[in-house]
């Protein structure tokens, strides 16, 4: 499992905000081939962030119905 740090997921907004596709941190650097996998990246490194913490972003709602016949 890959542990991300909030450099990482500052790159990646930077680049998103820039309109840029090459994020670089730590000195690696990597290309997107669009901005939707950009904005993919970014809701992983965010998502795994806040697992690490402990503040899972999504939560599950479940709905149950019946007609009650």
């Amino acid at each position: 499992m890959t542990t991300y740090t909030e450099e990482h997921a500052q790159a990646l907004r930077e680049a998103l905000a820039s309109g840029e596709h090459r994020v670089s941190y730590d000195g690696k650097s990597i290309e997107y081939r669009s901005v939707s996998d950009l904005k993919a990246a970014l809701a992983e490194v965010e998502s795994a962030l806040a697992q690490q913490d402990g503040n899972p972003k999504s939560r599950q709602i479940r709905v149950n119905t019946a007609k009650g016949l």
